[in-house]
């Protein structure tokens, strides 16, 4: 069986972080591991603390996994700080990681922050050197391009800028009044759109994070970038469209809508 490693945040609602990453990969078939970086306290409404692990502890957890159960993949997620930053592409290089896709996490559904300003800086500089691909959503890709982002072209421009600074190849998410539900993927030999069509949902809580794991999921199975994208974007649709309604807010999918098992049955 084919194995991915998630490095994130716990998420205690359930519907963002390690689990919904744990959640994604599992649905993805393959076997899922943890590394965390930061416990939350939060809920569909917002993030109310955040505790992040020490330098020390994280790299305990990812010598722990890389020394047994050599993952195929990689998943980054919320990383707050820099040392944990540093940390963590250390020990990609020293264990010769393969499939790295980064979601670079700032800013919660909700709205709250979850990453400090510096380590924007060391998660350009350190970590998306090391990726194969990283994830960022239009706010996110502003951020990390230095452009403002108001269309497609846009997008492209931007996306552009941040594979040739950084060398990992980038999926710029639609959203956010940009492109609807489109993405567009770049690598170096050139663009491609990944067209969606917006499925109207409000409870998008952990989207982000479940497109980025099912990514690596496909990556880890073999599959190509492209092939991995376009498998990742159906499996997010199915989620959202199951209409899954929890919580008082921003609520999560539906990570199992495609599970059909005896043991799944909500019958007596």
């Amino acid at each position: 069986m084919k194995t991915a490693l998630t490095i994130a945040g716990s998420d205690s609602c359930g519907g963002a972080g390690i689990q919904a990453d744990i959640k994604t990969m599992t649905m993805n078939g393959v076997y899922a591991m943890s590394a965390v970086t930061a416990l939350t306290a939060q809920n569909t409404t917002g993030v109310r603390a955040i505790m992040e692990a020490s330098p020390e502890f994280l790299a305990a957890q990812l010598d722990a996994v890389f020394e047994d159960i050599f993952p195929d993949a990689v998943k980054i997620g919320m990383v707050a700080s820099s040392d944990l930053i540093r940390v963590i592409a250390s020990k990609l290089r020293q264990y010769g990681a393969r499939n790295i896709v980064a979601d670079p996490v700032m800013v919660a559904t909700s709205g709250s922050a979850l990453i400090n300003s510096d380590a924007v800086t060391t998660l350009k500089q350190e970590l998306l050197p090391l990726c194969s691909l990283a994830t960022p959503n239009i706010p996110e890709a502003e951020v990390l391009s230095g452009i403002e982002i108001k269309n497609r072209d846009d997008m492209q421009k931007a996306a552009e800028m941040i594979q040739s600074q950084y060398g990992c190849a980038v999926l710029v998410k639609g959203g956010h009044s940009v492109s609807d539900a489109s993405d567009l993927l770049y690598r170096e030999n050139g663009f491609e759109w990944f067209e969606g069509k917006r499925i109207d949902n409000p409870n998008t809580h952990g989207t982000g994070c479940t497109l980025s794991s099912a990514i690596a999921s496909n990556l880890a199975k073999g599959f190509d970038l492209c092939e991995s994208v376009r498998r990742a974007k159906e499996y997010i649709s199915g989620a959202l469209a199951a209409q899954l309604d929890l919580g008082k807010g921003s609520g999560p999918m539906a990570h199992n809508f495609d599970l059909v098992s005896k043991f799944a049955d909500e019958n007596c």
